[in-house]
């Protein structure tokens, strides 16, 4: 594992920056780069999915050339605040303490969030939000390391035994082996699971939970930039408008996800 996070700490070919790197012409992205299908990097650090092609669409809009580095999902707002990149596109929701760190566009996206459990469990039979969290008392839930879905858990499953990972591949490793109960993730990393061999046995607890459930899982999925970027931040949100109106965000994410997560302008 450490062989495979030094090799995606690789800057890849594809990038915009702040406002220096976008009089350069190149626009510097950070994203995870191991969350599918938002978004993947391979052994050569070329990047792929949801988030890829959000980045590339937006650097299309602005003239400008992407270049995407890859960074552990915890370490993304840190590293753009010591300007290793300009922005963060990275399935990242716009929460009010991420707020305090950083600036983000308008929002663009939003999608249910699901935990899943074994089909022959207690849990998989759950049909309200009280009997789920009563069910999830003192089970062992994994959440990735620094996302909303953490941040749900610990504030509202204080009875849980809550279990991060750095990746979403290492938290399914661990639900797969037995070595945790049930995972909390969005419907599309949820799906992605499900859709694999391993996830033959498992499915989608049948209540869903969006945003509008508790604050801490924030109003729909931003671009991070740094408070200083004034400009730029109102440049990405016309891109995003674009982007909106012309039916690009649809497309893609119909093309990733098989349904339409997109917010358009109003």
């Amino acid at each position: 594992m450490k062989l495979k996070l030094l090799s995606f700490a690789a800057i890849l070919a594809c990038g915009l920056g702040p406002i220096a790197h976008a009089a350069e012409g190149e626009l510097v992205i950070g994203t995870e780069g191991a969350y599918p299908p938002f978004s993947m990097a391979d052994a050569n650090g070329n990047v792929t999915g949801f988030d890829a092609d959000v980045g590339n669409a937006v650097c299309a809009k602005l003239q400008l050339k992407c270049r995407f580095v890859v960074q552990a999902f915890d370490g993304l707002i840190p590293a753009l605040n010591a300007k290793r990149f300009d922005i963060i596109i990275s399935g990242m929701s716009i929460t009010d303490e991420r707020q305090k760190q950083i600036d983000f566009s308008r929002s663009y996206g939003e999608f249910p969030n699901h935990f899943i459990a074994k089909k022959d469990s207690e849990l998989a039979g759950a049909k309200d939000l009280d009997t789920l969290k009563k069910d999830l008392g003192g089970m062992r839930v994994g959440v990735q390391a620094g996302t909303t879905h953490a941040a749900y858990v610990e504030k509202n499953l204080p009875d849980a035994q809550l279990m991060t990972y750095d990746t979403l591949d290492q938290m399914q490793i661990d639900l797969a082996s037995g070595r945790l109960d049930t995972s909390f993730a969005d419907v599309t990393a949820q799906n992605d699971f499900l859709a694999k061999p391993d996830g033959a046995d498992f499915q989608l607890v049948d209540v869903v939970i969006d945003s509008s459930s508790d604050a801490t899982l924030g109003t729909g999925l931003g671009i991070g930039i740094r408070k200083d970027e004034a400009e730029l931040k109102e440049r990405i949100n016309q891109a995003l408008c674009d982007l909106g109106a012309d039916g690009s965000m649809k497309a893609a994410s119909e093309k990733w996800f098989k349904m339409d997560i997109s917010q358009t302008c109003k």
